[in-house]
């Protein structure tokens, strides 16, 4: 009491969080929401309905003084948030890879926030170090991975492609972790492989470990948008003849465009013959290894030094979560660990702690929510959703394929189905026809989409404008992809006829 008496204001600054009994009643109020939202997602369109600017400009310019009830708040959300969002949790998100956050998965997240653990350290959270180690190893066997891998959990798979191309790098015992790369004549140009069709994000770690953008090679791809293996073997033969030094090789397994699969069996040959590390990034696909006649298409990544997947694509796992595999974890810790004195430990030398494997120290309890969903609907049920996703978009597929009006662009592996509409002209030229054909096919989707209810997005390839849509969300049913092929012929006869 008697700071209160000596605070020069002359009265207790205000203390404490919401009372219990408040949050109580607004949780129970927010959990009600959120159920009703999942319950009926299709009340709100797929695609936000706003200009560039509209929510910003309902929103006051300055912070408030003084706190706001919570009900006016919640009342705000509702008013101002959710009429800007685009709805990835709606049945009819089949735009990019479709994801979706589950029941239990968003419970997981939520108590992760209650618990708020940093886990830089096992010391700072034992439950999410060695949770996360359990978690991991359960999915490990789910994917049919070998006992050798050792898992972490990063944020995206962008990160964690990052640092498995760090320690394939640390892996060349080039003494770059303690000199670096700047201004040393003995290092020669790195190099690292690539499919034409892998993702942007190892061009970008590259970016960011210093390499610049000429360390990376883009294979030619197939006609089926595979890495092409006699061209990579190619390609690295040349690279020595001129004095680099390849030392990567990234395989994708389910390509971002059209979910393409390299052939990994082949690129492991070529890789173990040329002593380079394997990356193989399976972002969207990897969730597909837990059903069973969805394997074959990972052979090979058994031998692979590291392997990303991500379960908040295709797992119904609330972004965000990335699981990286490796089968030589020693690399990548050796590559990161640094302990100041103030995060030392009495059992630091017979625990993991997270920090060791990457550039962040604080690290969030992420694998909570992996571990419900996984307990939730065991590796059968989770299996059998992602089965009938690929029933479903083989179904679309079958429909492309049967129209006269409608073609296929890329073989459908996965879940995802790339195609456009070409309604034909008759004695129209070739390039006239592929101009039309793009610009009706960006106009059907810019159409489609503007409906509300249907978000799908789209690629280019061999420079042809092609659809793109993705089936994943936990709560698609037939009956949504089959609105989505019923929207785009009604919008392909409108077009028609008023040409």
């Amino acid at each position: 009491m008697s700071q209160i008496k000596d605070h020069p204001s002359g009265f207790a600054p205000p203390t404490g969080d919401m009372s219990a009994e408040e949050f109580r009643r607004y949780g129970h109020e927010v959990v009600d929401w959120i159920s009703d939202y999942l319950s009926h997602p299709e009340a709100y369109p797929v695609l936000a309905q706003v200009e560039p600017g509209q929510l910003r400009s309902q929103l006051p310019a300055s912070p408030p003084e003084r706190g706001e009830p919570m009900g006016e708040i919640l009342a705000d959300v509702d008013r101002l948030v959710v009429p800007a969002l685009t709805h990835w949790n709606h049945p009819s998100f089949f735009a990019y890879f479709a994801t979706s956050a589950s029941a239990p998965g968003i419970l997981g997240e939520l108590l992760s926030a209650a618990f708020d653990a940093k886990a830089m350290l096992w010391r700072t959270s034992p439950a999410s170090t060695e949770l996360e180690e359990v978690v991991l190893d359960w999915l490990r066997q789910m994917m049919g991975l070998p006992r050798g891998f050792e898992g972490i959990i990063y944020d995206t798979a962008s990160v964690a492609s990052m640092h498995a191309i760090a320690a394939a790098r640390e892996s060349l015992n080039l003494r770059i972790r303690e000199d670096g790369m700047s201004g040393r004549p003995d290092l020669p140009l790195l190099r690292l492989y690539a499919s034409e069709q892998s993702h942007s994000s190892i061009e970008k770690a590259l970016i960011a470990l210093g390499h610049g953008q000429r360390s990376l090679v883009k294979v030619p791809t197939d006609s089926e948008f595979r890495m092409d293996a006699s061209a990579l073997a190619r390609l690295i033969e040349e690279d020595r003849r001129r004095g680099a030094l390849p030392f990567c090789v990234v395989a994708t397994v389910g390509t971002t465009s059209t979910t393409s699969v390299d052939p990994v069996p082949a690129v492991a040959d070529i890789c173990e013959r040329e002593n380079l590390w394997l990356h193989v990034d399976a972002a969207y696909a990897g969730s597909a290894a837990i059903v069973p006649e969805l394997r074959p298409a990972f052979e090979g990544c058994e031998r692979a030094d590291s392997f990303v997947t991500n379960p908040h694509k295709w797992l119904f796992t609330p972004f965000d979560l990335s699981a990286l595999y490796c089968r030589r974890l020693d690399m990548l810790r050796r590559a990161f660990t640094l302990t100041p004195e103030y995060l030392r430990t009495p059992e630091q030398d017979a625990v993991r702690n997270g920090s060791d494997y990457g550039v962040q120290l604080g690290r969030r309890f992420r694998a909570l929510k992996l571990w419900m969903i996984i307990r939730y609907f065991g590796h059968e049920g989770l299996a059998a959703r992602l089965s009938e996703h690929c029933r479903l978009a083989g179904d679309f597929a079958a429909l492309v394929q049967e129209s006269s009006d409608w073609e296929l662009l890329a073989p459908a592996p996965f879940s995802v189905v790339c195609f456009r509409a070409r309604p034909r002209v008759e004695g129209e030229a070739e390039e006239e026809r592929s101009r039309r054909l793009d610009a009706l096919n960006e106009r059907l989707m810019n159409a489609v989409n503007a409906t509300g209810e249907v978000f799908i997005s789209h690629t280019k390839l061999n420079g042809v404008f092609t659809l793109r849509l993705a089936v994943g969300n936990i709560r698609t049913t037939e009956e949504h992809v089959r609105r989505a092929w019923q929207l785009f012929n009604e919008k392909l006869a409108e077009f028609s006829g008023g040409d």
